[in-house]
């Protein structure tokens, strides 16, 4: 067996071990910040499986919404569980990646050793993930000497050595090159065909056609349209949605 297919083992092992946090119900979910509300009753219903891409203009509150989601931020009002367990119960069994990623002062393995040591999983199996994400060539490499899409890869790597159940990622290919994408693509992707819930927020209207399984669109602070993919790409139900989709602007 390779290192990657003992990779994927051990995680389905793990996985298939835990209790689920899966379904997600979100109910009348309000952010404010003093007087100004920017997420404004968001109520959503997710499945155990497949990539949900969150999109909308800028300000809609799709970065905000995930870190909501992910327990790093308290609503002002409503609800969010997760297998009927509250946002900050399940943090340790998802994964966060930001469009930039912050990475140790360190060599490319020490990324990831730093994880895996904090989680008390065996650290055998950084070879595989560095393998898996096209870097087992830079593993004693300082980490701050990758390129920009080497980083993110970096970071996912360092995200599924958690052995998430669910991932978050808000806008990871953002101004990176097309191959980048597409091998962060396939990265992600894989992740989702393993069982792991991919929740993406993205501005890309190639990527989400190519990943989403559906689509959350969010205008001002609502979700203002859920629908799958194969319905909300060709024929979307709210205006909103129609003009971001056609590239006119949704204020």
């Amino acid at each position: 067996m390779s290192d990657a297919m003992a990779m994927t083992a051990a995680t389905d092992a793990v996985v298939a071990q835990r209790p689920p946090i899966l379904p997600l119900a979100v109910r009348d979910l309000v952010l404010r910040f003093g007087e100004i509300t920017v997420l404004d009753g968001v109520s959503l219903d997710l499945g155990a499986s497949g990539c949900t891409m969150i999109m909308g203009p800028n300000g809609s509150g799709k970065s905000l919404l995930l870190k909501l989601l992910h327990g790093l931020k308290q609503p002002t009002e409503g609800q969010i569980l997760w297998g009927g367990h509250a946002a900050m119960e399940v943090t340790a069994r998802q994964a966060l990646v930001f469009q930039k990623p912050v990475l140790l002062r360190r060599s490319v393995a020490a990324n990831i050793d730093f994880v895996l040591k904090a989680r008390g999983k065996d650290r055998a199996r950084r070879d595989a993930l560095l393998d898996h994400v096209g870097l087992a060539h830079k593993a004693g490499q300082p980490a701050r000497l990758l390129s920009g899409g080497e980083a993110q890869r970096l970071a996912l790597a360092r995200a599924l050595a958690t052995d998430p159940e669910v991932m978050f990622l808000d806008e990871p290919t953002a101004s990176l090159d097309p191959a980048s994408v597409l091998a962060i693509e396939r990265i992600v992707s894989d992740a989702r065909d393993r069982g792991v819930r991919i929740i993406f927020v993205t501005h890309d209207m190639g990527q989400a056609r190519r990943m989403a399984d559906d689509v959350v669109f969010l205008h001002r602070g609502r979700v203002a349209e859920h629908s799958p993919a194969t319905e909300f790409f060709p024929e979307p139900r709210c205006a909103a949605a129609r003009d971001y989709l056609n590239g006119r602007i949704v204020v």
